[in-house]
């Protein structure tokens, strides 16, 4: 038996009863929305408006801003060779990070999250790093890197064996790698422990049937656990890549872009620029040039991996 249609009336009084409720839902949203909305305008949205302006001044820092120049900030940064070599180098870390730390940490999760004998110490120790603050990180490592071989333990493996200290930190070629081997011994357990969660939403059923059919570990791996696993990768991706073209507190302190630029990355360079030689409006055009290239890989890689996921059909 099918319900009765209500009448306009009815109708009529629904909408009159519902429209109190409906605004009073609506003002609480704002309610609770408001705090975050106005710490976003004061922190974000303000000082990217006010690097913006800044960025068309010869600006020290100190009292107002009169010396218009308009874009010749933008322009002069384009044919510094630092800055250059600053993106090159941001680059290369980007394909490192990629290449090498991101898959690690994926293979080392699926071993740490199926079946690996004493697998919680092994989540403990490879996640602890991450835990350390960037300082901490960047002090023990150039204690490590120390060239004398009575204090610096790989140097002091190196004489052992028979060869010669390294500047490790002091030698243009290995500088940026050396950096680089911090910033994976650093970063390395955030991303197997986002590989490791999203293991915890892949189904060990599919897996389990897939040996019965006669697949390896090797197929399980790339033909079960990658495609389930792509969400998490792209998010890892993200981040890593965003995480590299804004790295600057290990740099910093390790090398603080030496020698000779050859570990400067566009923090290190944007903050030399604007506090550490008070040219506050150059500086202000280097972070515009970080934020779009931040603002248009986001937009770019979110286009490209706007993808179903395969486990919201399980």
């Amino acid at each position: 038996m099918q319900p009765l249609p209500a009448s306009p009336d009815i109708l009529k009084l629904k909408r009159i009863t519902s429209s109190p409720r409906r605004l009073q839902d609506n003002l609480l949203i704002v309610l609770f929305l408001m705090p975050a909305f106005i710490l976003f305008l004061l922190f974000v949205i303000y000082p990217i408006f006010r690097s913006i302006y800044f960025s068309m001044f010869d600006w020290n820092g100190l009292g107002p801003a009169v010396d218009f120049v308009g874009l010749q900030n933008f322009k002069d940064i384009l044919t510094d060779e630092v800055f250059l070599k600053a993106i090159r180098n941001v680059v290369l870390i980007i394909v490192l990070s990629l290449g090498l730390q991101l898959p690690v940490a994926l293979i080392l999760a699926v071993m740490v999250g199926r079946g690996l004998p004493g697998r919680g110490i092994f989540r403990t120790i490879f996640f602890m790093p991450y835990v350390l603050s960037e300082v901490n990180v960047a002090i023990m490592w150039m204690l490590l890197y120390t060239s004398d071989p009575e204090r610096g333990l790989l140097n002091g493996i190196i004489v052992a064996l028979g060869g010669h200290p390294v500047a490790w930190l002091g030698d243009t070629r290995v500088a940026l790698m050396a950096v680089f081997a911090a910033l994976t011994w650093k970063y390395f357990g955030f991303h197997m422990l986002l590989y490791l969660a999203g293991l915890q939403n892949v189904p060990v059923e599919i897996e389990e049937a897939a040996r019965i059919d006669g697949a390896n570990s090797i197929q399980n791996f790339f033909y079960i656990t990658l495609p389930l696993l792509s969400s998490t990768i792209r998010t890892s991706v993200y981040l890593s890549v965003l995480g590299s073209l804004q790295q600057f507190i290990l740099v910093w302190i390790m090398t603080k872009g030496g020698p000779v630029n050859a570990s400067e990355t566009l923090s290190t360079y944007m903050y030399r620029f604007g506090f550490v030689r008070f040219q506050l409006g150059y500086g202000s055009a280097v972070a515009i040039y970080m934020f779009i290239l931040c603002l248009i890989f986001s937009l770019i890689y979110q286009r490209l991996t706007r993808q179903p996921d395969y486990l919201t059909g399980l």
